[in-house]
This record gives structure tokens, sequence and C-alpha cells, in this order.
């Protein structure tokens, strides 16, 4: 058993897994009355510039997200999904599919935000990432909170107030470059059909290679047929999109660039630093992290899991005491000693969402310390393992935040350690099987190692 690839996970990044929007949390901040019909507007300018014969379901969808109404707004939504020609179940329908959609997404995205999260802590995600970030700049948003609740928050999206916002996920899709030429094409360089042909071409013939060297990544999906080679899937779409990132970032010399990170891009792990909630993405790669980026990070970081968590998270604290916190107060729902913030540990929008933030931080520091053997080694690893165990404790029934640190844990060799984060995962969320098949794969393994140790 290779235990390096033991959990083989791929991590979810087109869209964060959020809770549905069972019902609706209060009346909707007035902000996003105004982006609803600034969003309206866009598309009817749209539609009139392209010539496009748009479903009358578009304009009831805004007409009720204008008011609020959500429940109207989500089911119109629903039937337009089915005719929006993106998702597996849906037909093309020329009258929905287009650049316009992306209108439609934008408001749905932010809406759901709301509707799932409450307000402080949507709120809370969204002008924290937007402060971060100065005027003028890039920023990708991977997951949909960092897509929809920055797009939604910012003084104006469509002309680039404070800055321009896009997302990594949907470069591949040539209805979402058209609707990103319309609104940005003057003013930043996007993508053009013959450069999205090209990033397809160069990761064909790249995992073309990788597949001849049995290089593939997990859940990559690469064929050979008839002499043509085949990609699908989510890891091959990202990787497109990753190479689309990179043509806007080269094309666009004076930007500064910050990103949310969705499903990791390898590219971009040399050029990337913490900034606040996420990444900035900086001109050139960085040789080291330094002292101070590593201060800053942790700092800012404490701060926030202090608010909500409560202060006894610390880079001391074991993973023992982090299972034993994470049991008692989402487990047994036991508050008497929590100093935290009990609206945070009962949201589970707000609990993903941040965990989602923290464990990519992490991530980060985990490839440095697998792939830079000149960085400070020491520093490092306490960067990820108390970024990890952040993550965790922010949401332990969060897939991404388990089986990174369970995999980072396993390359420390601390396997009693990966035991314990398995088993409080597996006792929070008993339905999720893929706990079920860790934290049975581990204790085989554990085994194993006890019956060769007696012999």
């Amino acid at each position: 058993m290779n235990l390096k690839y033991l959990c083989g996970f791929v991590l979810a990044g087109l869209a964060l897994a959020l809770p549905a929007a069972a019902d609706v949390v209060g009346p909707f901040p007035p902000q996003l009355l105004s982006f609803s019909a600034a969003k309206e507007q866009q598309a009817r300018q749209l539609a009139k510039d392209l010539d496009l014969q748009l479903s009358p379901d578009i304009w009831r969808f805004f007409a009720a997200a204008k008011q609020g109404d959500w429940p109207a707004a989500t089911n119109v939504y629903a039937q337009l999904r089915l005719r929006a020609g993106q998702y597996s179940d849906s037909t093309n329908d020329v009258a929905v599919a287009g650049p316009v959609w992306q209108t439609v997404i934008e408001v749905e995205m932010s809406f759901e935000a709301f509707a799932s999260g409450g307000k402080k802590y949507p709120l809370a995600f969204g002008e924290g990432i937007i402060q971060s970030i100065p005027a003028g700049s890039i920023y990708f948003g991977g997951t949909d909170p960092g897509r929809g609740l920055v797009t939604a928050l910012c003084a104006s999206q469509p002309e680039g107030k404070p800055f321009y916002t896009l997302t990594q996920n949907a470069l591949a899709d040539m209805r979402y470059l058209e609707y990103l030429r319309a609104m940005y094409g003057r003013r930043i360089y996007i993508p053009t059909a013959e450069d999205s042909q090209k990033a397809f071409q160069d990761y064909t013939a790249d995992a073309q290679r990788r597949l001849k060297l049995n290089q593939l990544k997990p859940g990559e999906d690469v064929q050979v047929t008839e002499g043509r080679v085949q990609v699908s899937g989510q890891v091959a779409v990202m990787a497109i999109n990753g190479l689309l990132v990179k043509t806007i970032f080269e094309h666009n010399p004076n930007c500064e660039f910050y990103l949310e990170e969705s499903f990791p891009l390898d590219w971009m792990y040399p050029y990337l630093s913490p900034h606040d909630l996420i990444f900035q993405l900086n001109r050139t790669p960085l040789p080291q992290l330094t002292g101070a980026m590593l201060d800053a990070d942790r700092a800012f970081w404490a701060q926030k899991c202090d608010a909500m968590l409560g202060g006894w998270l610390k880079p001391e604290t074991s993973v023992s005491n982090v299972c034993v916190f994470a049991a008692s107060v989402y487990g047994r729902k036991d508050f008497v000693h929590f100093a935290g913030d009990r609206e945070f540990v009962t949201n589970d929008y707000a609990m993903k969402a941040f965990s989602k933030l923290r464990s990519s931080q992490a991530g980060l520091y985990q490839w440095r310390l697998t792939n830079k053997p000149g960085a400070d080694r020491a520093r490092l690893r306490a960067a990820a393992d108390q970024a990890f165990r952040q993550a965790f404790a922010l949401c332990p029934t969060s897939p991404e935040a388990v089986f990174r640190y369970i995999n980072f844990l396993l390359s420390e060799s601390r396997f009693a350690d990966a035991v314990q984060i398995a088993q409080t995962a597996r006792k929070l969320a008993p339905e999720n099987e893929q706990y079920a098949a860790l934290l049975k794969q581990l204790l085989s393994y554990q085994e194993q190692q006890r019956l060769q140790a007696k012999h």
C-alpha cells in the first residue's frame, strides 16, 4: 500500500460543495438588489450588442431577483439551467445558452450564498477579499463564494471597479470568454479563440507525453483511440483553464494578480504567496516565502480563528486537542466552555467556505516543502501544520481539509495523528463513505505494521 497516495482524492474545485438553501435567511442585503438590477442592465446591453434573441424567462429571473424574491427566482433559474447547455443534464437552447447566461449565474451564486449562509459570514468573506485587493488588479475567484460574493459586493464588476473579477473555472468555455471580451476586452487582454485552441493542443500534447511515461494525475482521463488523443474530466478541464489563466497573466504585465483557489494549478505554485484570505500571484517565481510573509499569514489567521473558534488554537496545540474540540463543539454541540462565535460553528456555509480558504494556503506550504528543498523546512513545516489544523478546526467534515491534512501527516510519518483526524471526521460525518474507506485503510495498515513489528 502506497500511503503517499492513500488519499488519491480529486479536490472539489469547480464549485465549493455548500449546503442547499432550504429556506431564505432573512431579507437580503440591499447590495444584492442593486447588483441584480445592474446585472439585468448588463444582460440587456449584451443582448443588444450581440444581437441575441433571449428567452423571456431570463427577464423573469431578473425581475424576481431585483425584488429579493429568491424562491421565485430559484424556480425560474432551475428551468433556465436545463436549457443552458453547460451541464450534463441540460440542452443547448440558444435563447439561454450564451454570454448572457453568465450574468444569470453570477446573480444566482450571490443570492445562494446569503440564502445558505445568512448575512454575517458571506459579507465577511466577500468584503474581506475585496478590501485586500488593490484597485486595477485582476482577480480570479475559484469557488462559488469566491466568484459570486466578490462579483456582487464590489463597486461595479462590469466596469472593473475596483478590480477585474473573473473565474478560472470557466475559461475553457468559449461562451464565457465571449462574455469576458464583451465586458473587459477593451481594457485588459482576454484570450481569443486561437488562444483557447492552443491551450487545448498544448495540454493534449503534454498529457499524451505523460501517458506514455505513466505520469498521469489521479482523475486525469486520457485515451488514445485510432491515433487520436482524447481527454475528458475535471482534471483535464482545469489544466486547460490553468493554461488560459497563464495567457491572461502573461498578456497583462501591468496588472497585479490575485486568486482564490478552486482546483490546484501546478504552474502557479512557484508564483503564489498567501495574501489575507486568498493568494497573490506574483509576477515572477518566488525563491522562498519570506519570514515576513509567514508571520503576516500566521497573525492574520490567528485573529480570524480566535474570533470564530475562540483563542485556544495555538501553534503548539496538539492534533488530539483539535479533535477533542471538534467532537465537543461540532459533534455534541457542547458550548459550555466555547469562547468563539456560535453563529460560525453552526453555519455549514461559513465553516466550509473559510476552511476551504485556509486549506488552500496550507496546500501551498506543503507544495514548497515537497518541491523546494532549499527552503526553511522547519518554518514551512510549522506553518503548514498550523494552517491544516486551522482548516480542520474550522470545518472538520470538509473533505478537502481532511484529506489534505492526512496526506500531509502521512508525508511527515505522523501516522497516529492521521488516524485521529480520520476517526474524528468519520464520527462527525458517519454517512460519508469516503471517510469510512479511508479509516479502514489506515487501520488495516496500522495492523500490518503491528504484525510486522511482532515478527
